[in-house]
C-alpha cells in the first residue's frame, strides 16, 4: 500500500462532507462522481461509482464504530493480490475487475491502516462534522479532519463560551 492509496481512501471518506449544515454527496450526482473517480485514476464508470459508493458506506461504518468489520467481508472476498517478479524483486498485483479497482484500493489501504496504525483513522472529533481524519502525527492526538475547518470552530466555540462566562 501506498500513500496514494491512503490519500485514495481519506479522500473517499470524505465524498460525504457537511455543506451549509446539510450533508451532502460528491458521488451521488453522475457528472461530479466520474469527475471525481478520473481524478483518483479510474475511470468514472457507473460500475465504479456503485462499487465506490459501496465501499465508502462500509468503511464509513465501521470506523464510525456503527458496523462491525465483518460487513466489508463481501468486499474482501473479490480482491486478489498476485505476485510478481518485477526486476529482480518481488511485487504485488492487484487483480480485481476494472470497475472495482478503486474501490478495492481503498479497501486495501483501509486494512492496512488498521493493522499497522489502528485508531489512527477516525471521525473528526466534531459531532456536526461527517469528516474523517487519518492521524500521522507521532503523538497520535489529532481531533479534526482540518485545523482550518473544524479545528478553528472548535476553538472560536470555547473562547466564545469562556468569555461569556468570565462576563457573567
Amino acid at each position: 500500500m501506498t500513500r496514494e492509496d491512503e490519500d485514495l481512501l481519506l479522500e473517499l471518506l470524505n465524498t460525504t462532507p457537511v455543506v451549509g449544515n446539510e450533508r451532502v454527496d460528491h458521488l451521488a450526482d453522475s457528472p461530479t462522481a466520474e469527475n471525481w473517480a478520473r481524478a483518483q485514476g479510474g475511470a468514472g464508470t457507473a460500475g465504479e461509482i456503485r462499487s465506490l459508493r459501496s465501499v465508502r458506506g462500509a468503511i464509513q461504518d465501521v470506523t464510525r464504530g456503527r458496523s462491525p468489520a465483518q460487513v466489508l467481508a463481501r468486499q474482501l472476498e473479490r480482491i486478489a493480490l498476485r505476485p510478481r517478479l518485477h526486476e529482480g524483486s518481488l511485487t504485488w498485483e492487484l487483480d480485481v475487475p476494472a470497475d472495482e479497482t478503486l474501490a478495492a484500493r481503498a479497501l486495501l489501504a483501509w486494512a492496512t491502516i488498521n493493522e499497522r496504525a489502528p485508531g489512527r483513522l477516525r471521525p473528526c472529533a466534531n459531532s456536526e462534522c461527517c469528516r474523517f481524519l487519518l492521524d500521522r502525527s507521532r503523538a497520535n492526538t489529532a481531533q479534526w479532519c482540518s485545523m482550518a475547518i473544524c479545528g478553528n470552530r472548535f476553538k472560536a466555540r470555547r473562547h466564545y463560551r469562556r468569555t461569556r462566562s468570565a462576563s457573567d
